[in-house]
């Protein structure tokens, strides 16, 4: 399913929008609240902070309290509409983890997407054998992890790279991530292929941080993903991988932080030829077959 913008980041954008409206006009949340006869102020603050999908009946209510003028209430209602959008979507996505939601949300309608990967090949990059081995060893930590579930979820993530107008995706991983580690050779050298077909695609770029560099600010040690859209006013973000959960940033600060470290990331990395040697030389002398082109997607511009 295609979406034109990525639902939750159009909700953390409404919500800032709706928030400073509000303060224009001087008004508390439990004012607007009692003016608009909600039973308490726990719904508009979930609102303000992006935290809920939006009725767009509550949000046309509340561009009345504000006295929204036309133009801007035509905007906002524009990205409420988007904000709104999910049961559809949820249908069309399938039967998928929280985490792997959270994902696929910040990835639709994304313009460019960074990935850095200390240990393992990023998700949307991984083969379907890769991805279940991965996801096995770590339902051994907890007895949540549906394992098929997670992996049907990562492979209709993976459309986003095949879309008509795909985002320019760039995967930064760490040396080691190139190392066998333990998976069976068969799904390993599958998975070399794989990359090295990925990397032939004009919108994917793979480079290796190899394991002497030095990056300016150090190595960081988490896994992390940042995302930027094409409309600017869109908030960035960065989804920083934990063992259990992930969090989302998206103050002004916390981003400026992630895009100098991603710099200093691209400034270590094996240039992308390098790259693609590395890993040839990792596969062996194998044939890597061509790509299947994502439907002769033009590349878009970045922003």
């Amino acid at each position: 399913m295609r979406l034109s913008a990525s639902p939750v980041v159009r909700r953390v954008r409404l919500g800032a929008e709706l928030r400073r409206l509000r303060r224009r006009e001087a008004l508390t949340l439990e004012q607007v609240c009692v003016r608009l006869g909600w039973a308490s102020t726990s719904k508009l603050s979930r609102i303000e902070l992006g935290q809920s999908r939006p009725d767009l009946a509550d949000v046309l209510d509340l561009l009345d309290a504000y006295q929204v003028p036309a133009d801007q209430r035509n905007e906002l209602i524009v990205i409420a509409r988007d904000a709104a959008t999910g049961r559809g979507r949820s249908k069309a996505l399938g039967e998928m983890g929280e985490r792997q939601r959270a994902y696929a949300e910040l990835e639709a309608g994304a313009a460019r997407i960074v990935e850095y990967q200390p240990a393992l090949v990023p998700g949307l990059l991984q083969t379907p054998a890769y991805a279940r081995l991965r996801v096995s060893a770590g339902a051994l930590l907890g007895d949540d992890v549906d394992v098929e579930s997670d992996v049907r979820g990562r492979t209709v993530r993976q459309e986003v790279l095949r879309r008509l107008d795909p985002p320019h995706y760039t995967a930064l991983v760490d040396e080691r991530v190139c190392e066998p580690g333990g998976t069976p050779a068969d799904v390993w050298r599958d998975q070399l292929r794989h990359l090295m077909a990925l990397a032939e695609w004009p919108h994917i770029t793979i480079r290796v941080v190899p394991s002497e560099a030095a990056p300016d600010g150090g190595r960081p040690l988490t896994a992390f993903s940042y995302y930027a859209y094409p409309d600017p006013a869109d908030p960035r973000t960065v989804l920083v991988e934990t063992l259990t959960t992930d969090l989302r940033l998206v103050a002004e600060a916390d981003i400026a932080r992630y895009e100098r470290l991603v710099d200093r990331l691209l400034a270590a990395a094996l240039p992308e030829e390098e790259t693609v040697e590395l890993l040839a030389r990792r596969l062996g002398p194998v044939h890597v077959p061509r790509p299947r082109e994502p439907r002769d997607a033009p590349v878009p511009e970045l922003h």
